[in-house]
């Protein structure tokens, strides 16, 4: 398999082959409650024969969402068809959509297993009336719970032809990793170790750039990560452990390029 293949599969979310990450989360269970932040970006990939694939992202300002890097590489066949689904938990339905009026990728971001600097942002074109979810101080310590959400795949296979994405929202609980429970050279200060709280379960294709979330002092849900890829070398998704951008870390990035494109 080429490097470009690798993460073209990670474009889509895939945790099992990919620099991506996971998926309409194997082994995760239908969304228990409103996550109104949570927006969807449909995509295809031609070469790989993937015509109705979708990265994750979550609403940080009324007019911008944060995503995976990778899912808007060109290089690696991900092609987003334009459009961003806000506040809706079936994928292709409610909710409010908007155009992309703008992509901006991390100038470091940089294919790999793992990707590096991972991380994103859109601006619709115009704002939405959701609220968007806070960016955390800073993740949990490792063992902090957490909570994924995705509308990826929820059985994995290896061919992307027959991936089939999640039509609901999916979720499924988490925790802070510590480094050394992701594979050597996987977890790091920008990127989160993510484990699952239930056997066999994990993130899979089609849920790159979906968010992970952490409840604040406040109990509010707050923003810590972006899906972007497996945490180990693994053969399926749910065996996991996962990798997730840490949001907080690019906090002043965020902040700088919504301030110069707004």
């Amino acid at each position: 398999m080429s490097r470009s293949t690798i993460v073209a599969l990670a474009g889509v979310a895939c945790l099992a082959a990919t620099a991506g990450s996971a998926g309409a989360i194997i082994n995760g269970k239908d969304a228990t409650q409103s996550y109104s932040f949570m927006a969807s970006i449909p995509l295809s990939a031609p070469g790989l024969d993937l015509k109705d694939g979708v990265c994750g992202a979550a609403l940080i300002d009324p007019q911008w969402v944060v995503t995976a890097a990778h899912c808007l590489d060109m290089e690696v066949g991900s092609i987003p068809a334009g459009k961003v689904r806000i506040g809706s938990d079936q994928r292709k339905s409610g909710g409010t959509v908007r155009k992309i009026a703008q992509a901006v990728v991390h100038p470091r971001y940089a294919q790999g297993s793992p990707n590096k600097n991972d991380i994103a942002l859109v601006r619709l074109d115009r704002p939405v009336s959701y609220k968007p979810i806070r960016i955390a101080e800073r993740p949990g310590r490792p063992g902090t719970p957490t909570r994924i959400i995705g509308f990826g795949i929820t059985e994995f296979e290896r061919n992307p032809a027959d991936w089939k994405m999640s039509k609901r929202l999916r979720q499924l609980d988490t925790r802070r990793g510590a480094i050394s429970e992701c594979g050597p050279g996987f977890a790091s200060s920008t990127r989160l170790c993510t484990v699952s709280q239930v056997p066999k379960a994990m993130a899979c294709n089609g849920d790159s750039g979906s968010p992970q979330i952490q409840r604040g002092r406040d109990g509010r849900w707050e923003l810590i990560g972006a899906t972007s890829g497996p945490g180990a070398k693994s053969p399926s998704c749910a065996e996991g452990p996962g990798l997730y951008t840490n949001v907080p870390a690019y906090a002043d990035w965020i902040n700088k390029t919504i301030r110069k494109y707004s």
